[in-house]
């Protein structure tokens, strides 16, 4: 499955649209990375925990938005996109998107 935050695949041309697909992820907060969170707010830093579970949740969403573009016979997913939002105090989401397509080699 090829993807990209673009809005084509470089040598292919879009035969057919199969409409958005969505992968997403809540992730909850650690009680160990929170008091490592606390502790860097008071020294500064980078909070590696929260960084490699934001990353880890990332790559969950990239792989179900894949799986659900591979049932609708995608080629491709063009026009990817993230975001995230706080659900409760301790979890967040991360949402990938983008539009499922099928592709031809130009003739």
């Amino acid at each position: 499955m090829q993807f990209s935050t673009t809005p084509e695949i470089p040598c292919k041309t879009i035969q057919e649209n199969l409409g958005v697909v969505t992968g997403n992820v809540v992730q909850s907060k650690h009680v160990g990375r929170d008091l490592m969170a606390g502790l860097k707010g008071i020294i500064g830093g980078e909070i590696v925990g929260y960084t490699e579970m934001l990353a880890d949740a990332r790559d969950i969403a990239i792989e179900r938005m894949v799986d659900e573009a591979n049932k609708r016979g995608a080629d491709a997913i063009i026009n990817i996109r993230f975001t995230t939002s706080a659900i409760m105090a301790n979890a967040s989401e991360i949402l990938a998107y983008g539009t499922a397509v099928k592709l031809t080699d130009p003739s």
